[in-house]
């Protein structure tokens, strides 16, 4: 027997359709990562990008247990001495809610090339509306 390894001119990529509205942050994060990389397809190949893409409606909406609204910090530095800036997990959801998710997904993708790739397949939209009717995307599937 040997190993199936992925082609990319083989791999079907589908659109998926998440709507974030009531959904934990981490717990949807996940499922989202996953897809994004194509673990959960029998031809996933780690060195190949067989994932999906996946567009996330109603950002704004998504929900964290516990303090995390008070709590959860997001740092951003400028490159100038002192410029260390940061918002908290409220702050971020009021000011740019995308932001929230991609950078909650972008954190559970390897840190490689390939992973670069694989995130801009994610499309983030605060509000119920998107653009990609087109693509016929399918609800995904959350276990």
């Amino acid at each position: 027997m040997r190993t199936y390894s992925a082609k990319p001119k083989e791999v079907q990529q589908r659109w998926y359709i998440v709507d974030a509205e009531g959904q934990t942050l981490g717990r949807l994060a996940t499922r989202i990562a996953d897809t994004l990389r194509g673990k959960r397809k029998a031809q996933y190949t780690a060195h190949v990008d067989t994932g999906d893409f996946v567009v996330v409606v109603n950002a704004e909406k998504v929900a964290v247990t516990g303090k995390k609204l008070e709590q959860k910090r997001y740092y951003r530095h400028s490159g100038y001495p002192g410029g260390l800036r940061s918002r908290t997990l409220a702050e971020q959801l009021e000011r740019r809610p995308t932001e929230v998710i991609r950078k909650a997904v972008k954190g559970m993708l390897p840190r490689n090339r390939l992973a670069r790739r694989q995130i801009t397949k994610l499309k983030v939209y605060a509000g119920p509306k998107h653009p990609h009717e087109a693509q016929n995307p399918q609800p995904l599937p959350l276990d």
